[in-house]
């Protein structure tokens, strides 16, 4: 039995018995990869995949309790070769994070700035995506860190940490009657005042959008949704044309930037979502990696990220991130 052996199997698993996109996956021929599955299940002695001709249609019931210690198996080996890497190279190294575009955009440029400032040999790598894109990436191992307001919370191989809290304001234009009505006191604005104009916001799934239709839906609102994106400044774009007023996160308004749009915080009227960091349970995690995490949420230190991650069952440790949730710095 070898690793690599283990590898393949997993991506096979991974790419929905794909073997074509396993082999492209890991830079190999499929040929290759269907012989080391055959040889790999020849010295095991059973099958790990069902065949429907040449390919490959399910997992047998002995595949799936193989492919879950496969699972195991290779993070122990990522973990051996990052703890070598710790005591050969403590600040070199790779640091790879998967986010949305509103925290690549707006939360972490300040915290890349000071980490690079800090560990200038270590890569880092941002990917962007979808919430359960982001989750999944993190789950699979293909990023270190996922950074979230929704999905991660359906992948209980995951460790969350609570970040900070968030919510949103509206944006309009100087001359729009909301900002002649509320420009002075936005507390007053009302849902039912909002759902009144056409909206333009966040796509279903992303940057705590489920938030904001709960919202609505509890009065009995149904707002005009006419433009939805996954980027707030392409929202800001469209409400400068006019096209309707805008909800973003509030962190994505800038006063300076956004100097010919009126903002009006919206944070009475909308429940705050909460930005978590999760990784794998049982990854090893570097020196500059903790360091990582303290920068982004200060709460989160080494000790507190340790006890959260040895909680084994996964309902006990979101008992755990809940409470930690309660006193979150509010962005």
């Amino acid at each position: 039995m070898k690793l690599r052996q283990l590898h393949y199997i997993q991506e096979v698993s991974k790419r929905g018995l794909n073997v074509t996109a396993a082999a492209d996956a890991m830079f190999t021929s499929q040929p290759g990869v269907s012989k080391q599955v055959r040889l790999l299940e020849e010295e095991l002695g059973v099958d790990i995949f069902v065949r429907n001709g040449k390919h490959i249609s399910e997992i047998t019931p002995a595949g799936k309790r193989i492919l879950d210690y496969t699972r195991k198996l290779l993070l122990e080996a990522e973990n051996i070769r990052r703890i070598a890497d710790e005591f050969r190279d403590i600040d070199k190294g790779d640091l790879s994070i998967a986010t949305t575009h509103t925290q690549a955009r707006y939360a972490l440029p300040p915290i890349i700035r000071k980490f690079r400032g800090k560990y200038p040999q270590v890569r880092l790598h941002l990917h962007q995506g979808s919430p359960p894109q982001i989750a999944k990436m993190s789950a699979d191992g293909v990023t270190d860190f996922a950074i979230a307001t929704e999905a991660l919370e359906h992948f209980e191989q995951l460790v969350m940490l609570p970040c900070y809290h968030w919510n949103r304001s509206v944006l309009v234009p100087p001359n729009h009657p909301l900002a002649q009505q509320f420009g002075a006191d936005a507390s007053q604005m009302s849902l039912a005042d909002i759902a009144a104009h056409p909206l333009i916001t966040y796509t279903f799934g992303f940057t705590g959008r489920s938030k904001l239709d709960q919202a609505f839906a509890a009065h009995s609102l149904k707002p005009d949704v006419v433009l939805t994106a996954v980027d707030a400044d392409v929202i800001k774009t469209y409400v400068r044309l006019g096209l309707g007023i805008g909800i973003v996160a509030s962190m994505a308004y800038d006063a300076k930037q956004d100097s010919d749009l009126v903002e009006l915080r919206a944070d009475h009227l909308f429940e705050a979502s909460t930005t978590h960091i999760g990784f794998r349970q049982g990854m090893f995690i570097r020196s500059y990696m903790y360091d990582f995490i303290s920068l982004f949420a200060p709460h989160l230190t080494r000790e507190l990220i340790d006890e959260v991650s040895e909680i084994a069952d996964a309902d006990v440790r979101q008992q755990r991130v809940r409470a930690l949730s309660v006193n979150l710095i509010r962005l």
